[in-house]
């Protein structure tokens, strides 16, 4: 039976659906930074990011509009983030990102493993628990999170093709993925006040991170001026003809690569969006080396900030609390297989003696990927979102291999 509040939504209207959205996200910031003491009381409890989700999933509950039925997600993904991803790299500091050293891609591999391993702890549990929920070949729709939670959207599409999901089982993995994440991610960015207290326990140096915080607040404000028209349009010359660029080589890359070297489709590497990615990030990587870096004076980092915000707000609107009630097996599966992963990476953390920071971001770099990895670290601070952006893209590299080697253990382990 169809959910009446999916199949007749107030509104079918993008037109309509994004002037809500702009006005929840308006109403948030606005709020956020609002000198009311009890407003400021909710936020130092509820983080403005986490209510940028939260909003737009109600307004899908409440029936307003359905977001199967809209084209916002799709345009925001494909145009807004890889803008976003080259004005947030723009001012960048390559040189003080990479003195995080290895720790940083540790901890990234740490929340690999992590992933690998609650996949196939997770199957064995809710086996003993719900035999009659887990049969069948439900590994094969399990990988599909594996590979979305290692390496994004382009890696799941690459499990689903290859292990040929059956599109019911997709459609609740998809639920699981979106609902899980955010639930992880929420209790990450719900952590970071509690940032200096984690270090502490881990014993770790944390000066590290600030030291590139301040240095690349410095970049920021260097010649912090009112930016005019002209400025404007730069940035959006800038962002969109960089995104522009990518779409343009992808769609000669893609094809190229189908024809020449089909293998690489099994891996992901034929992906429009894992190119899209790679050369808008690539793109922004390049110009902060240059004169183009000095356009973080006129606002760079804020309108890829703005353009962040419509995404995730956008996210939002695909998160159906609702969907818990029917599979709900599959979302206490999903929640075992988060917090293996949690274990791992905060093990690990604490036996190298890792940041908060880095725990917050190389998990989220694997679970949320480049669309969220540098919503967690600019939640730290702003400047920090390219690491966030440089970790999420290491993910997309590995996810392939990763999901595949995790899909071929839960296979054993179903029997």
């Amino acid at each position: 039976m169809e959910d009446p509040i999916q199949s007749n939504p107030w509104t079918t209207n993008d037109g309509v659906v994004l002037g809500i959205l702009c006005l929840i996200l308006a109403f948030v910031f606005r709020t956020s930074s609002s000198s009311n003491v009890w407003l400021r009381r909710f936020y130092r409890v509820v983080p403005p990011l986490l209510v940028c989700y939260f909003l737009p999933s109600l307004f899908t509950v409440l029936g307003v509009y359905d977001p199967n039925q809209s084209q916002l997600y799709y345009v925001s993904s494909r145009y807004l983030l890889p803008a976003s991803l080259v004005l947030l790299t723009l001012s960048a500091d390559l040189r003080e990102i990479l003195r995080l050293g290895p720790k940083a891609v540790t901890i990234f591999l740490a929340g690999t493993f992590g992933v690998v391993l609650g996949g196939v702890v997770s199957l064995l549990v809710m086996q003993q628990l719900w035999p009659s929920a887990m049969t069948g070949e439900i590994w094969r729709g399990m990988s599909t999170v594996a590979g979305s939670w290692i390496g994004g959207g382009a890696n799941q599409t690459a499990m689903k093709e290859v292990f040929q999901v059956e599109e019911t089982l997709f459609s609740a993995m998809i639920a699981v993925d979106v609902l899980v994440a955010n639930v992880w991610m929420a209790f990450l960015i719900l952590n970071i006040p509690r940032a200096a207290g984690i270090d502490k326990w881990n014993r770790a140096d944390a000066s590290v991170i600030e030291n590139l915080k301040q240095k690349m607040t410095a970049r920021q404000e260097a010649g912090q001026k009112t930016p005019q028209a002209a400025d404007w349009f730069t940035l959006l010359a800038v962002g969109f003809g960089v995104t522009g660029l990518a779409h343009y080589l992808a769609d000669w890359i893609v094809p190229w690569l189908q024809v020449q070297m089909p293998i690489l489709a099994e891996f992901s590497l034929t992906s429009h969006f894992f190119w899209l990615v790679v050369i808008a990030t690539t793109g922004g990587v390049l110009l902060s080396l240059t004169g183009a870096s000095k356009l973080e004076s006129v606002g760079a980092s804020k309108m890829g900030t703005v353009f962040l915000y419509l995404l995730i707000a956008s996210i939002g609107m695909k998160m159906d609390v609702t969907s818990i009630a029917e599979n709900w097996q599959y979302f206490v599966m999903g929640l075992i297989w988060i917090l293996v992963h949690g274990l791992v990476i905060f093990t690990v953390g604490k036996i190298i003696r890792a940041p908060y920071f880095l725990i917050a971001v190389g998990s989220q770099a694997n679970i949320g990927g480049a669309a969220s990895a540098p919503v967690v670290a600019s939640a730290f601070h702003p400047s920090l979102a390219p690491v966030g952006v440089l970790l999420a893209v290491l993910g997309y590299g590995v996810g392939t291999y990763a999901a595949l080697l995790c899909a071929q253990l839960m296979r054993l382990s179903s029997g």
